[in-house]
């Protein structure tokens, strides 16, 4: 009984170290890099759908 008990509370240990780990690593190094452009523009193109327009 007692080998059943050390081995759920190394069980436990693991568990609780690879959480720690992946959370500590999570998204590192995976950042999108920064654009020096700028973004998509519609220019002089309405913000208005045509359907909800009224003429």
């Amino acid at each position: 009984m007692e080998t059943i008990g050390v081995a759920l509370i190394v069980l436990l240990l693991v568990i609780v170290w690879a959480t720690i780990a992946a959370l500590l690593k999570d998204g590192r190094g995976h950042t999108p890099p920064e654009r020096s452009e700028k973004d998509w523009s519609a220019l002089d193109l309405p913000s208005m759908s045509y359907t909800l327009r009224n003429y």
